[in-house]
Formats: structure tokens, C-alpha cells, sequence
């Protein structure tokens, strides 16, 4: 049960975090992906500085957090689709 509760936070969390850095949507298995690899990673972040997220609403938080890092990461990397035109 604790599977499905981890994948519905962290799609919810990937779909804030592609709200609020793209401003659109990208579909529910991205969506899916980059809440639960953010979780992992803002769970990462957030150890460092000794704050351990509780509830449902810190462990979104915390997801969205690291959602929008992992989104930024990979804009950076990725070259835009702009330029090329």
C-alpha cells in the first residue's frame, strides 16, 4: 500500500514542479519519474541540512523541491530546442 502512496505523491509532486518550471505539462509517466527522482533527491538535499520532512504535505514539499532542482539540472543540460531554429 505504501508503493502506491509513494507513486501518487510523487506524481502529484512532478506535476507541480513541471507547473511551476515549464508552465505546462508533459505527460503522467514524466510527470510520475521526475516527483519520485525528485523525492529521492530533495530527501538527499534536505538530510544535509538536518530537516527530515513529516506528513504528507513534507513529503510533497520535499518532492516539489527536489522536482524543480532535478528539472532545472536537466534544462541546463539539455540544449533548447529554440536555439536550433
Amino acid at each position: 500500500m505504501f508503493i502506491l502512496w509513494y507513486l501518487l505523491i510523487g506524481l502529484v509532486a512532478g506535476w507541480i514542479a513541471n507547473m511551476i518550471v515549464k508552465g505546462g505539462s508533459s505527460g503522467l509517466i514524466v510527470n510520475l519519474i521526475v516527483g519520485i527522482v525528485g523525492g529521492l533527491l530533495g530527501g538527499w538535499m534536505f538530510s544535509w541540512f538536518g530537516v527530515v520532512p513529516t506528513g504528507t504535505f513534507g513529503s510533497i514539499l520535499c518532492s516539489v523541491a527536489g522536482a524543480i532542482i532535478l528539472l532545472w539540472i536537466a534544462a541546463l543540460i539539455r540544449p533548447s530546442r529554440t536555439a536550433a531554429r
